[in-house]
């Protein structure tokens, strides 16, 4: 898919997105996704060896190989919105090794699922597309529903499975959030420890967080402060919803902010929401990679718009699953592959 094609897709927000620059925090100042990105960034840091390799087998996989930009497909939905909700639009993906054929035949840098399914077909694919276990999640047979995030496996069960690298949630503004905080940030210094690369989602759980107003779980201000708290705890990529307004920590009237946060350094734009979000990850040294979001009728435009504007902002990809997973695997793989083609269109510049 070439740059006309994204513009036809992207319809008349088109110009606002691809024209836009960012004078809140120019791009001068990120730290960008390049070839060499493992090399200029993580050479520097305090990851040992094994997961330098780790990381770049993870970059270096996929139609985005050797880009700095990550396209991951995570399917961990079984557990997080039960499986029977998730899997009755394609129910192909009850079975696990469509989910890998799936993130094969995409192209993408890696797939990101439970302990169950990667155990299920390790030895068949541990070697031919990179491993991310997600070690955590939110069960859904509590009643009344709760959100809390426990350990479904453990560090030696993804080093002995092959996984390049894990990956946990934290529900920052839950009442469990402390205890979640201690948990992953130990699992990712056993991780590092064995050579393997960390991803964290990001994601707020509160009910105050949602007023009558505004949806304050996807504010550009509340999700920056919890990516500044997920690479403080040494996350190599975080994964975030893309922001869709701004001022929660005003509108709510907790935390601390200034001003300048929402004068100064960020817009209503959604390029400059999402680059706010970049500017907590240390200035880009640590990878922000998008939600693809759940699916709907309009998957791929959605999709390409929100690649869009992660590119834009400095962000490093895409983490896609419903869009892809919860359709015949053929137009998933388009989807996805349309994603990529963002990343790879060099029309699609940093703003």
């Amino acid at each position: 898919m070439g740059f006309s094609e994204i513009q036809k897709l992207l319809g008349k927000s088109g110009a606002g997105l691809l024209e836009h620059k960012c004078t809140t925090i120019p791009k001068e100042r990120l730290h960008l996704p390049g070839p060499d990105f493992v090399d200029r960034i993580f050479g520097i840091s305090n990851r040992n060896i094994r997961t330098l390799l780790s990381l770049q087998t993870l970059y270096g996989h996929g139609r985005l190989s050797k880009t700095g930009y990550l396209s991951i497909l995570p399917v961990d939905q079984g557990i997080e919105h039960t499986a029977g909700a998730s899997f009755a639009a394609n129910s192909d993906y009850f079975d696990p090794e469509n989910i890998i054929k799936l993130a094969i035949d995409g192209g993408c840098n890696g797939v990101a699922t439970t302990s169950g399914v990667l155990a299920s077909v390790a030895r068949k694919y541990a070697h031919k597309i990179p491993f991310i276990l997600k070690f955590n999640h939110n069960e859904l047979l509590t009643y009344p529903t709760k959100y809390d995030q426990i350990f479904f496996a453990s560090m030696r069960q993804a080093y002995e499975m092959g996984c390049v690298a894990v990956g946990a949630t934290i529900y920052f503004g839950s009442k469990e959030s402390n205890r979640q905080i201690v948990e992953v940030a130990r699992a990712f210094e056993e991780a590092h420890s064995l050579g393997m690369a960390t991803i964290l989602w990001c994601y707020l759980r509160n009910s105050a967080f949602t007023t009558s107003e505004q949806d304050y779980h996807v504010a550009a201000d509340t999700t920056g402060q919890a990516n500044h708290l997920g690479v403080t705890i040494q996350a190599d990529i975080i994964k975030q919803k893309l922001p869709e307004n701004n001022g929660g920590f005003k509108a709510l009237k907790f935390g601390k902010f200034s001003d300048k946060m929402y004068e100064k350094l960020c817009s209503d734009h959604p390029i400059d929401l999402c680059r706010y979000q970049v500017a907590n990850q240390y200035m880009g040294r640590i990878g922000l990679i998008n939600s693809g979001g759940a699916s709907g009728e309009n998957d791929l435009s959605q999709a390409v718009e929100t690649a869009v504007i992660n590119k834009r902002a400095g962000g490093m990809g895409l983490i896609l699953g419903r869009k892809a997973f919860q359709r015949p695997m053929k137009e998933g793989v388009a989807i996805i592959h349309a994603v990529q083609d963002v990343y790879l269109c060099k029309e699609v510049t940093v703003a």
